[in-house]
């Protein structure tokens, strides 16, 4: 068993964002780093393929039942072909089955546009020994309908009764930590409980988060008996913003960062332009004393 895996699904449009992250899996971490692409932007990801990076293509862990389709981003199921599979939902499927293929205490889930500013391992993540489950307390509120209909989903597939509703907690990051081996149980308890391939009930759905279920899957189905990661952000400094960070903003963001982050997320969708990016992940690395990387 090693000691854990990074894994990055990711797309054409993040390719420009990918080289950054992979140049800090191989600063911070000794761990492989696993890509997980549609096979038509397989090309773009190549370059990075070694010892140290694995790409994967979704049919290689998707059964042949799952076809492409000439629209981007449109999947089918053969068995069940409506309604089609989006890809946003298809790139969450395909997160859970690579993450069951580890032989691995954790697998640390980043998504392309964090980058990782301190070194890391899986005891980064660890509580008592066990690798911890990230939980944002009560941050599920009635403002949120999509995540309120995520753990209602999650609940179904895992045979729970509804919860009294929110607050809930939140298990959504683009930094993010998972057991493989829990994930395991997970997709054995969906299978359990309804006599159907996980796989095709979870891509049936047309709202789902597979954070949202596996986190209820830890703490309501396995009783809460993993550990929670001591951080609202599991030490990823965040911007969410859909406004750019222009250079002020950018500095700003920087001199915000906790002092105990391991990574830094701008949100792809700020819009944030490279050298502004730039800035703001350097400021960031700059604000990491070295005597904090080991």
């Amino acid at each position: 068993m090693t000691d854990f895996a990074v894994l990055t699904p990711s797309y054409a449009p993040d390719a420009p964002l990918f080289e950054a992250l992979h140049r800090s899996v191989l600063d911070h971490t000794d761990a492989v780093h696993y890509v997980v692409v549609p096979p038509a932007d397989r090309a773009l990801f190549a370059r990075y393929e070694g010892d140290r990076c694995r790409i994967w293509t979704y049919p290689e862990l998707l059964p042949k039942r799952y076809l492409a389709t000439p629209k981007p981003g449109i999947w089918l199921n053969a068995r069940r072909p409506w309604p089609p599979v989006r890809g946003w939902v298809l790139q969450q499927a395909v997160k859970l089955a690579a993450a069951a293929r580890f032989d691995a205490r954790a697998v640390l889930m980043m998504d392309s546009d964090v980058v990782l500013v301190r070194r890391t391992t899986a005891d980064s993540f660890a509580v008592n020994g066990r690798i911890g489950l990230f939980r944002a307390e009560n941050a599920v509120h009635s403002g949120m309908p999509r995540h309120v209909r995520w753990h209602a989903v999650a609940r179904e597939l895992l045979g729970l009764p509804p919860s009294a509703g929110p607050p809930l907690p939140d298990y959504v990051s683009p930094f993010n930590v998972w057991e493989p081996a829990v994930v395991r149980l997970l997709q054995n308890r969906i299978q359990e409980v309804t006599g159907k391939s996980w796989l095709d009930l979870f891509t049936g759905r047309l709202h789902i988060s597979e954070f949202i279920l596996y986190g209820v899957f830890a703490d309501e189905v396995l009783g809460g008996s993993i550990p929670r990661v001591p951080s609202d952000s599991l030490y990823c400094h965040t911007y969410w913003d859909t406004t750019p960070l222009d250079e002020a903003g950018a500095l700003d963001f920087a001199g915000r960062l906790a002092p105990d982050a391991l990574a830094v997320m701008i949100s792809a969708k700020s819009g944030t332009s490279p050298e502004n990016r730039h800035a703001a992940l350097s400021a960031c690395a700059a604000a990491v004393s070295p005597t904090r990387q080991d």
